[in-house]
């Protein structure tokens, strides 16, 4: 043992160092199973447990952080959703001599509304409104199943996890909240105070809801992330395509047209304030100053609509047609 060269000692250290083998996949990690003062010890290579995900060095961490205001917009306009379908659709199907539509767009506040608050209760950490969330960092944190890694081309390491926590789940457990309390709420009610529809037409708006609850969420499936990056922009095109489509369809020409009846000016502020809300998501209101201002822009279609209809009426320009020729 005396008679050991030290470079034999040197080349006999190496082999008592335990390297592990890299870890493949974008979204692959280790799960920490045991920390002893600073020092941690890791499991294989693998998915992360839900409230999880990969840091820079392939470690599975928890989701410790808070969603930022965006965040809370996009789910804002998640939780919109439903309840402008069932306006829209309630609205649709009550008829002109029907006393029961406001009743029911009230129901439908109350149960999105029920809705949404037992979901951050029953959200980490359970009993809060507050969430804790990891931070997405680029589209494909939405779509980890894409990215599942293949090392010898044959054997697929499964690596699916939810790298957006809870951004991508909390809305399926909000629309099963608001389609359990409509089926407890919406038919009793319907049946006591829609006595102006007739017995067919009854729970058309029920039946319409049980119909964009499952497309509302293999939309929110297939393109989630896609949502989470439009959004803002989905929402000022669709309410500036909604009014335009509103207000010509009720022949509404001038600024009393809007006064006669109060229906119509809700139906404006609503897609005011849906405007105002896609503004606020493009700007984040990051800059104060510079983002305040662009809220005055709101009513800015809705004015050139009404300043402009006069000009552009079919009749009028039938008429100047004809008399030119």
């Amino acid at each position: 043992a005396f008679g050991a060269s030290p470079g034999n000692a040197a080349r006999a250290l190496p082999a008592a160092v335990d390297i592990q083998p890299a870890c493949l996949g974008l979204y692959c990690g280790r799960t920490v199973l045991s920390v002893n003062g600073s020092v941690e010890t890791y499991g294989d290579c693998g998915v992360c447990p839900r409230g999880q995900r990969t840091d820079d060095n392939k470690i599975c961490r928890e989701c410790v952080g808070s969603p930022d205001r965006y965040d809370w917009l996009y789910l804002g306009f998640m939780a919109i959703l439903p309840l402008v379908l069932h306006w829209f659709f309630i609205e649709w199907y009550s008829g002109k001599k029907s006393s029961s539509a406001l009743l029911q767009h009230l129901t439908a506040l109350l149960e999105c509304s029920v809705a949404a608050v037992v979901t951050l209760l029953l959200s980490d950490p359970v009993g809060s409104l507050h969430i804790r969330s990891c931070r997405v960092k680029k589209l494909s944190d939405w779509y980890t199943m894409l990215y599942n890694p293949s090392p010898d081309y044959i054997t697929t390491v499964h690596c699916t996890h939810e790298a957006v926590y809870p951004l991508y789940t909390i809305v399926f457990i909000y629309y099963a909240f608001c389609l359990v309390l409509m089926m407890l709420l919406r038919p009793l009610l319907v049946k006591k105070i829609a006595c102006g529809l007739g017995r067919s037409d009854r729970f058309k708006s029920i039946y319409a809801a049980l119909y964009f609850f499952p497309i509302l969420t293999v939309l929110q499936a297939v393109g989630g992330g896609l949502l989470y990056y439009a959004f803002p922009y989905i929402i000022l095109v669709l309410s500036l395509v909604t009014l335009a489509v509103y207000l010509s369809a009720s022949e509404v020409e001038f600024f009393k047209d809007l006064l006669v009846r109060k229906k119509r000016l809700v139906v404006l502020f609503s897609h005011w304030l849906l405007h105002a809300y896609g503004i606020i998501s493009i700007s984040k209101l990051d800059k104060l100053e510079q983002d305040l201002p662009l809220l005055a822009l709101v009513p800015a279609p809705a004015l050139f609509y009404l300043m402009t209809a006069k000009y552009t009426e079919p009749s009028r320009i039938l008429s100047e047609g004809g008399s030119g020729h």
